[in-house]
């Protein structure tokens, strides 16, 4: 057998047995794709589709196949201020998340284009469509049915594109400043309202309590003479005063005089 020895120059064969070498490995580390438990390689052959590849290690022909990878996993598009006319004619900025995935990935590749980019734009379309259709109120307090009714028509729209949308989150909403103060304004204005119809509501009740109180007066005099006495002698404790009675008999003051006495030495 014939050995080569270090330094000996290196026949055109030899040459060519470490070039084929070589190359055989090139093409085989070449021919070797990884793909990650939630990756899938969509898979074509000189341009026609012919599966999906993944999860795991398969083969490749170099040259002639190529894949197209989609991860599977929920990913977020923020969605860009948008500034949208409410039905009142309220002009407000608004911007939202959505989470969408794929659960078809070679419908994703095949059927559309940049499928999270369309997927984007088609949120922004469907936010301005949504929202321009209802008055501010809606838009300030029922931001969670608005973001189920913007998920369904989304998810609608991108389920032939193999995409699923799982949420829709309104993140922010701002309101010019004039109509910042307006609102401001108006719920001041309501506070006030409901405090007025509470004083007008106790006031009635007051009032209809002392009308019955009247009619019972009205019913005994005697007890109405006792209830002024009351009071004169709550008046002269706080103030510290001497009150003068007139005490005539055979009226029905003198008839209560008795008790004037006793209640003010229990006062005292």
């Amino acid at each position: 057998a014939h050995r080569i020895e270090f330094g000996e120059p290196v026949t055109w064969l030899e040459g060519l047995i470490v070039a084929i070498v070589f190359i055989v490995a090139l093409f085989l580390v070449s021919a070797i794709r990884i793909l990650r438990e939630y990756e899938r390689a969509v898979k074509f052959r000189l341009g026609r589709f012919v599966g999906l590849k993944g999860p795991g290690l398969f083969f490749i022909v170099p040259g002639i196949d190529r894949l197209a990878k989609v991860d599977l996993r929920v990913v977020t598009l923020d969605v860009p201020k948008q500034r949208i006319v409410t039905k009142d004619n309220v002009s407000v900025d608004v911007d939202a998340v959505v989470y969408v995935r794929v659960f078809n990935p070679s419908d994703a590749i095949m059927k559309v284009a940049h499928y999270l980019t369309a997927t984007s734009l088609l949120a922004q379309t469907t936010l301005r469509d949504v929202l321009g259709g209802i008055d501010l109120d809606a838009l300030l307090t029922q931001r969670e049915e608005l973001s189920k009714s913007i998920q369904k028509s989304l998810d609608a729209a991108t389920d032939p594109w193999g995409m699923k949308v799982t949420a829709v989150t309104i993140r922010d909403v701002t309101i010019p400043d004039e109509m910042m103060r307006a609102i401001a304004k108006q719920a001041e204005a309501e506070r006030e309202r409901r405090s007025r119809v509470i004083m007008a509501l106790g006031e009635a009740q007051a009032a209809a309590k002392m009308a019955e109180a009247a009619k019972l007066y009205e019913k005994n005099p005697a007890g109405m003479r006792l209830r002024e006495l009351q009071m004169l002698i709550e008046v002269a404790r706080e103030k510290n005063l001497i009150v003068v009675t007139p005490t005539q008999a055979g009226t029905p003051l003198g008839e209560v005089a008795g008790l004037v006495s006793a209640l003010k030495k229990r006062g005292k």
